[in-house]
This record gives C-alpha cells, sequence and structure tokens, in this order.
C-alpha cells in the first residue's frame, strides 16, 4: 500500500485550471496499475520461467535429433561399412545396398551388356503434314534375327490416331502411353524420321503393327516387323547384361544388377571378356574409430547441458519428467543389446564399441575395447553402422525420437508441449487483466470527473463569498 501511495502522489503535481488541481485522469491510471501490479508481475516471472523451460528442453532435444541425422549421414554414404571396389573401373562400378554389408573379393567378366531396341521410321517430307489415321499396336517381345516371339504376359500398347495426325502427333501419344518405348523426330539428311526406343532386356523387343482407316490411309509406313520390315530400320536390338561372378554365369535386364552377392551390387559400364577383374571390399575400421569419438564428443556436449538443466538447485527442467527419463535413458545406454540378432562372439552392445559412462553421466570411448572388437570381427563392427532396424543410428534415432514424442508424458517433447500450453494459458491470463485494469481505470476517471466537477463548484462559491466579504470590508474602511 505504500507504493501505491507514493504512486498516488506523485500524480499531485500537474493543475488542470480547474476543479481539485489534480491530475485526474493520471491518479485513475497509477490506481488502476497498482491494484493489479502483484498478479502482473506474478505472471510476468511465470511467463519468463516457461520460456526458459522451452528454450532449454527445447534445445536439448533438437540437440539429439540433430546427433541421429549426422549419424545417419554418416551411415547412409557407407563410410563406415567395407566399400566395394572395381579393379577395372571401366567394367563397372560396385555399391553396397542400404541395410547390408559385403567382405571378400570376387572376380568380374562382362561379356555383353544390356542394350535397347532402337527402330527407325521412313523419312518423311515433313513432320508436321498429315501422316492418315488409324491404330498403331505395338507387341513386345524376343527379337531374334529375322523372328519375332511375343511375350504375351506384357500387354500391347494401342496408339489411336485421329484423321489429321502427323509424325510429331505420334511420337507424343506413344511417350504418352508411358508403356517402357519412347519416341522422338530426328531431323536427318533424308528428311524427319520417327525414332522409337525400347527398355534394357531381351524381352524389351518389340514390333509394330498399323490398322489404317480407310480413305486416310499412310500408317502403315510406320509398321515393322523382322520378316517384312527394311533390316536397316532396325538400328540396334534389345538384349539382356551377360556375366560371370566367380566364374558363375549370371545375367540383368539392364545394366543396373541389383543385389548378385551380400552387400554388393554393380552397374555395368564396359564389358572385359577373357580378361577378368576384381571386386573387393577395403576396410573402413579407421573411420569406425573416428565416428565413435565424433558421437562421444557430440554426445556430451548434450549431456552436460542437460546435467546443468537438471541442477537440483538451479536448473531449469529441475524436477522435469520428461528430463529424467531422457537421463535414465542414457544411463543404460553402453549396456543396451542394439544388436539383438548377434550370435556367438559378435558385438552386439555399445560397450562393445568402446562406449563407457562416467559418473556425472558424460561418455568416454575405451579405445583398448574398441581396438579390440574391431580385430575380433570388422564385419561384425560393421553391421552394426547401417540403417537397418538394429544397430547404432536405429539406438540414436529411437532415442532423439522418444525424446521429442508428445504421445508420453515422460518425454520431454511432451514437457515442451505441456510448458507452450501453460505459457499460452499466461498470456490469456495477463490479456484478461489487462482488459480490468483498463476497465478499472476508465472507472475512476469517470468518478473523479464528477467529484473534480463538485469541488470546481464548491471553489466557485467560495471565491463568490470572499468577494463579498471583500466588497464589505472594503465599504466599512
Amino acid at each position: 500500500m505504500e507504493s501505491t501511495s507514493t504512486s498516488s502522489t506523485s500524480s499531485i503535481i500537474t493543475t488542470l485550471g480547474a476543479g481539485s488541481g489534480i491530475n485526474m485522469k493520471q491518479l485513475a491510471s497509477d490506481l488502476a496499475v497498482a491494484q493489479f501490479k502483484q498478479r502482473n508481475d506474478s505472471l510476468a516471472a511465470r511467463g519468463e520461467l516457461l520460456a526458459q523451460k522451452i528454450s532449454v528442453a527445447s534445445t536439448i532435444k533438437n540437440g539429439f535429433a540433430t546427433l541421429a541425422s549426422s549419424l545417419g549421414d554418416v551411415v547412409r554414404t557407407g563410410s563406415l561399412a567395407p566399400l566395394p571396389k572395381v579393379a577395372n573401373s571401366a567394367v563397372a562400378t560396385a555399391s553396397t545396398p542400404l541395410g547390408t554389408i559385403g567382405k571378400g573379393s570376387y572376380s568380374l567378366e562382362v561379356t555383353q551388356l544390356a542394350r535397347r531396341q532402337v527402330l527407325t521410321g521412313p523419312a518423311m517430307a515433313s513432320a508436321t503434314d498429315p501422316i492418315g489415321a488409324g491404330t498403331l499396336t505395338i507387341r513386345f517381345g524376343k527379337m531374334d534375327g529375322a523372328s519375332f516371339a511375343e511375350d504375351t504376359e506384357q500387354a500391347a500398347v494401342e496408339i489411336t490416331l485421329e484423321s489429321g495426325s502427323t509424325l510429331k502427333d505420334v511420337a507424343n501419344k506413344i511417350n504418352a502411353a508411358g508403356a517402357g518405348v519412347t519416341a522422338y523426330i530426328a531431323q536427318t539428311v533424308d528428311g524427319p524420321q520417327l525414332v522409337v526406343k525400347g527398355a534394357e532386356g531381351e524381352q524389351s523387343g518389340f514390333v509394330i503393327e498399323a490398322t489404317e482407316t480407310p480413305g486416310e490411309e499412310g500408317l502403315a509406313a510406320l509398321a515393322w516387323e523382322p520378316t517384312t520390315g527394311a533390316a536397316a530400320q532396325l538400328k540396334d536390338t534389345s538384349q539382356d547384361a551377360r556375366f560371370t561372378l566367380d566364374g558363375l554365369a549370371m545375367s540383368s535386364k539392364t545394366n543396373s544388377t541389383g543385389q548378385i552377392a551380400p552387400g554388393l551390387q554393380l552397374s555395368l559400364t564396359g564389358t572385359n571378356a577373357g580378361s577378368p577383374t576384381t571386386v573387393s571390399f577395403a576396410n573402413t575400421t579407421g573411420g569406425v574409430a573416428q565416428t565413435m569419438s565424433d558421437l562421444v564428443t557430440a554426445l556430451n556436449e548434450i549431456v552436460s547441458e542437460l546435467n546443468r538443466a537438471t541442477n537440483v538447485k538451479s536448473g531449469e527442467l529441475r524436477g522435469d519428467p520428461g528430463a529424467r527419463s531422457l537421463k535414465l535413458a542414457l544411463a543404460k545406454l553402453p549396456g543396451s543389446v542394439v544388436m539383438p540378432n548377434a550370435t556367438g562372439n559378435a558385438p552386439s552392445t555399445l560397450s562393445d564399441l568402446g562406449l563407457v559412462i562416467n559418473r556425472d553421466g558424460t561418455f568416454k570411448i575405451d579405445d583398448d575395447r574398441l581396438a579390440a572388437t574391431l580385430e575380433r570381427d570388422p564385419d561384425g563392427v560393421a553391421a552394426m553402422f547401417t540403417t537397418g532396424l538394429y544397430g547404432v543410428y536405429s539406438t540414436f534415432d529411437k532415442l532423439a525420437r522418444n525424446a521429442g514424442s508428445t504421445g508420453d508424458a515422460n518425454s520431454l517433447g511432451a514437457s515442451i508441449k505441456r510448458y507452450e500450453g501453460q505459457a499460452e494459458k499466461v498470456t490469456e491470463m495477463t490479456a484478461e487483466i489487462a482488459e480490468k485494469q483498463e476497465a478499472l481505470r476508465l472507472q475512476m476517471v469517470a468518478r473523479f470527473a464528477k467529484a473534480d466537477a463538485r469541488v470546481a463548484a464548491s471553489q466557485s462559491t467560495l471565491t463568490f463569498l470572499r468577494q463579498q466579504i471583500d466588497s464589505w470590508n472594503a465599504s466599512k474602511n
């Protein structure tokens, strides 16, 4: 109440030239502020504390999300798994399918690359002249010299051409059909020619049949099959890729083989018949050691912030269930089984990779333990660094997802959501108090105005009486 009195007194400094001489508007404003000051101060302090909680919890949550994402990027590049390499790079490039691990070496001999059929039509005078009307039917199968064996499991494609259709229309409609063949108009020295290309693989050969609309003939010029069509129109024939891996005959419809051995897929680019090359997997144990070191450094930065935020005396998140749950999960991290399918002496926990927890909750790497594991089972270690269901990445990804989840009451995500809801409520309450404060100010302004008017009237009467008395006294003298 003393502060209210002081604030009110400070307003009695500006006269209005009438009435009481007190600035009633300022007095009303000061009294309204004083009335709600305690509640406003309390809400402001509460809002600031909630903002700090949200900021710190979000920083920790986002830190884990970033850590998991960065680890995922490293794993996806395959730099922590043995990388396949082809000695003769002109023959093929090798890669490892996601979630797989390769090892050892293989001999590779490519005798034939996959190819696609290329068929041309006759030269025309113009690509925009009418070519006829009717239907072109494209059938798929195996082209073998002068014979064609249709693959009835592949649906034929019918291209309907209306009256007035041009060579350009034919190409556009073939492309629009999306049936594994593409077409374009080649501007040759003899004139525009339709070029139709199929997909790779020997069963992707094709013939073109024409059914013409009577009176609008012309499409027959675009028809082709090996027994009656001009051989010069067939520029290339479709075929499978053929190669041997460790002497075993293999084939592929395309030059991308898919996985042909554990952790190995090829993109064929050339042939080396009679001169086999070698595919081998490189050792990446040094990368694993560096990654574990980087992982612990990043993890400790987050743990240090978590420890500070949960300090029982000064931490913004002291007593927070999400922060407490996260600390418990981190404490169990080294001993957690991240490779449940590991057999025998294969590494299965993060402690096998040298991860050790300190008394303060931070982590360190036992270099000797990690080196021993890498020496004993490098393939088992490599298997822990994939994007599969299990492993180092999936463990940290799950940890980050759990921390950010809003569906679990004991998570940082749920804590943040709860604090945000409370902060929103504080904002609403502050707005309500502001409305009440303004209403009180207006009410007091109105009351003070009436009081000021009455004081002004009294002063006017007093002035009149003083003037009369002064006049009487003057007449007596």
